[in-house]
């Protein structure tokens, strides 16, 4: 299944794609590569590779890999057509399966191979934790997430053994939305997360990596992808990390991504706990104790949660007045008259697309005719 949107490429975006199935090439390579194209990769479709991979700001490595690839066009095809055999689709920075939030990160990658179907804008929040917790903690951080997930809040994690599954499983039992980021491609990941796949595809969820088909896991892939799993989100809550823990990375990453870090603290003699304490003690966390905490940093009304999948339709069926308004709205609350203002709508018009959007949770109506953007 390649997405709709995937089926047909534009030059830039074959050349994007190709270009990002190169081992070793990354986020600040590919932008060196497009300043070199000036200032658009389509150029590069239209030329084979050996006329201008001689001079291309690439290294040695890459060089060498680039070197064997006749045209670009075609190797985007080979990778659509893989993509298609797994069942993935594709979304380039700026479409709708694409986290929106992730767009802001400074090494955000140009793409995403997904499984599943995007849903209705939220709040999102990421939940990470240890593999090995301490014993008695998993059912906790299910009930936990579950808890999350009803207030209408996207649970956003790495599908790993231990406390991120648990997390999954939580929202999941909410009929919640979750996202999974991968540290390997949509069609290599391990026995436990292939298990997991079938219940996201049945209740909205969505698996998601950064790496072309045929690709697996490594320690280098694990820390990468920790800074997508805090990047599409809007907070970061460690629920349980070791002094090593690999969650420790992804709060390092919602830190320097301007994200707020939450932790929960643990027994001081419990070595599962020691991340979450030196976060806390360190300052570079608040203690969560209860979902209210988060619901507080997410600035979300659990008595005006988002509709889960199925209550109040899709994106789809929103009104075209209702999208583009939404559109039009951020994260810092607008007045109506401003909202007026920049809009084409009528007041009559417009007050129907905010109530609209109200009703469906993606719009919160503050004292004053305040309007936000969930």
């Amino acid at each position: 299944m390649a997405d709709a949107e995937t089926d047909s490429l534009t030059a830039e975006q074959q050349a994007c794609l190709a270009l990002w199935a190169v081992p070793g090439l990354g986020p600040r390579t590919l932008a060196a590569l497009r300043a070199f194209a000036d200032g658009s990769l389509s150029p590069l479709v239209a030329t084979p590779v050996r006329d201008w991979v001689s001079q291309a700001p690439v290294s040695p490595q890459v060089r060498r890999r680039l070197a064997t690839v006749e045209r670009l066009a075609p190797l985007a095809d080979r990778v659509l057509s893989a993509c298609r055999a797994s069942g993935m689709g594709v979304a380039f920075a700026g479409q709708r399966a694409y986290p929106e939030r992730l767009v802001e990160v400074l090494d955000a990658p140009p793409l995403l191979f997904y499984r599943g179907s995007p849903g209705m804008p939220r709040r999102r929040l990421a939940m990470v934790g240890s593999r090995h917790p301490d014993q008695g903690f998993l059912p906790l951080a299910r009930r936990f997430a579950r808890r999350v997930a009803e207030a209408g809040v996207g649970v956003v994690s790495g599908a790993a053994a231990g406390v991120d599954q648990a997390c999954h499983w939580g929202a999941l039992d909410a009929r919640g939305e979750t996202w999974a980021f991968l540290g390997s491609a949509l069609d290599a990941f391990d026995t436990a997360q292939a298990r997991l796949l079938p219940h996201f595809l049945d209740r909205g969820g969505m698996f998601f990596s950064e790496l072309p088909p045929g690709v697996r896991a490594s320690t280098t892939t694990f820390p990468r992808r920790n800074r997508l799993i805090s990047g599409a989100s809007d907070a970061v809550l460690v629920m349980r990390a070791g002094k090593k823990s690999g969650s420790l990375y992804t709060a390092e990453a919602g830190r320097a991504q301007g994200r707020p870090v939450l932790a929960m603290p643990g027994d001081v003699r419990q070595e599962a706990a020691f991340g979450c304490n030196t976060l806390l003690r360190d300052g570079h966390a608040t203690a969560c104790l209860a979902p209210e905490d988060v619901w507080r940093v997410l600035k979300v009304d659990p008595l005006a949660a988002v509709p889960l999948p199925g209550a109040l339709g899709s994106w789809e069926a929103l009104s075209a007045e209702a999208k583009g308004t939404f559109a039009m709205l951020d994260r810092v609350p607008r007045s109506f008259d401003e909202v007026l203002i920049g809009s084409t709508l009528s007041p009559a018009a417009l007050v129907g697309a905010l109530v609209e959007l109200e009703l469906t949770g993606l719009v919160i109506q503050h004292p004053g005719r305040l309007y936000e953007r969930i």
